[in-house]
């Protein structure tokens, strides 16, 4: 039963029907042939159940506060402030790139926003400075990836939300990784620039006058940060609360600016619009399927039929990854992650994993995904904000930070407490 389901999801993708098209489907051909009570009769409640998921009002916020960062030329400004921080490094903009993704991520939480927000301002500056095409369309690519780790993540609340799981623990789980794997992807580029120094382009002059002019560019996207997630790890804001608090303070920074306009408005509101109801109709698509594979007992059987091989549980987490490897390549991250999460998640209660350690390796796999080729989202996303040349230079240079992520995963495991240790810190409040 299981493989009939994927095999029907992955051909329905492979037809390019649209992903909330594709699980729909699914779910209405599993409750026709395996259903006792058919999902017909019960597709009001289960709509409503998932279009009043409380937690799940922080992502058309999330959203939104993205683009009034991007809109306002605040993004921009930001990287011309991190670029007189980190461009100096062997490597120069291509440091700059990672940093300002994780800057852009903390306050977008959208990965493909990231890509094309960082992309944008800084691929006019590739040929300028004669940096090695791939590995700074690399840096773009994989940098934008962390969108869906670094707090505040699109990604998470979704997981959360499916597997049933405190977005707040969460958030903390995923800061000391996040953060970690931006520095790993830099000591990569750190590294290929020593070894072959004219990768790393000319070289830029600058003074410390110039880094301090800078310096307040960077406190906007600071200034949200420190609202949403601090709030959240204070304890004194739910995510959801937060997501409204960052919209009003991106608001007032970009009113302070002098870009709030009824035009640019509107733009914000309009792009929101678009990703959130993408978002949302997958969301209930999903649960539709959820409710399909629960009531015919597809869920119960796959566990039992996991925990009942006798593997031990690395075992078993390293098929997982596998899997999940193999599947990334093939699935755009966010249907791969509804589709599977509610199959996947028990099995890792069961074998004795915790499910919030399991979130973050669960989001650095998603991360992979979404630059492996053929359907790496940020590999199209960098692409199409290029403008021009091969698909197999972006192809090249992110395959590096595809191994560095998995070193990550490898930390993850080995280490687990990296993960662990600010959850086990705090008694958040969800």
């Amino acid at each position: 039963m299981l493989l009939f389901a994927l095999l029907v999801l992955c051909a329905l993708v492979l037809l390019s029907l649209p992903v909330a098209s594709a699980l729909g489907l699914l779910a209405f051909s599993l409750s026709e042939l395996f259903a006792f009570f058919p999902l017909d009769k019960a597709i009001g409640e289960v709509s409503w159940t998932a279009s009043t998921e409380f937690v799940l009002v922080a992502v058309p916020m999330f959203i939104l506060m993205g683009e009034l960062l991007l809109r306002s030329g605040m993004a921009e400004d930001m990287y011309r402030a991190l670029d007189a921080w980190v461009g100096r490094i062997p490597g120069g903009l291509m440091h700059t790139n990672i940093a300002a993704c994780a800057f852009f991520a903390a306050t977008s939480g959208s990965s493909v926003a990231t890509a094309a927000t960082v992309g944008t301002v800084s691929l006019p500056n590739l040929k300028r400075y004669a940096y090695n095409e791939p590995l700074f369309l690399g840096t773009l690519a994989a940098g934008g990836t962390l969108g869906i780790l670094i707090p505040p993540s699109i990604n998470m609340i979704l997981y959360a939300v499916l597997a049933e799981e405190s977005v707040t623990e969460l958030y903390l789980a995923a800061f000391i990784p996040g953060l970690l794997l931006a520095v790993l992807f830099s000591l990569l580029v750190l590294a290929a620039c020593l070894a072959r120094p004219d990768w790393g382009g000319v070289t830029r002059p600058g003074d410390w006058a110039m880094r301090l002019r800078t310096l307040p560019a960077l406190g906007p996207p600071l200034v949200l940060f420190l609202l949403v997630v601090g709030s959240i790890y204070a304890g004194v804001a739910t995510p959801t609360e937060a997501s409204a608090l960052g919209v009003i303070a991106a608001l007032l920074l970009a009113l302070r600016r002098g870009a709030l306009g009824w035009k640019m408005l509107g733009d914000c509101f309009e792009g929101t619009a678009r990703t959130t109801c993408m978002v949302m109709l997958i969301v209930v698509a999903a649960f539709f399927l959820n409710f399909v594979m629960s009531s015919i007992g597809l869920i119960n059987a796959v566990t039992d039929l996991v925990t009942g091989l006798s593997w031990p549980p690395i075992a078993v987490m390293l098929a997982i990854i596998g899997f999940y490897l193999v599947l990334g390549c093939f699935m755009e991250t966010l249907s791969l992650m509804i589709a599977t999460t509610p199959i996947v998640v028990p099995i890792i209660k069961a074998i004795g994993y915790d499910p919030i350690w399991f979130g973050v390796v669960y989001m650095i796999l998603l991360e992979v995904a979404l630059i492996t080729p053929p359907v790496g989202v940020n590999l199209f996303v960098v692409q199409s904000v290029r403008g021009g040349g091969a698909l197999r230079d972006v192809i090249v240079g992110a395959t590096p930070f595809v191994l560095v992520m998995m070193s990550m995963i490898g930390l993850l495991i080995a280490f687990p407490g990296i993960a662990t240790v600010l959850p086990s810190l705090f008694t958040p409040k969800t």
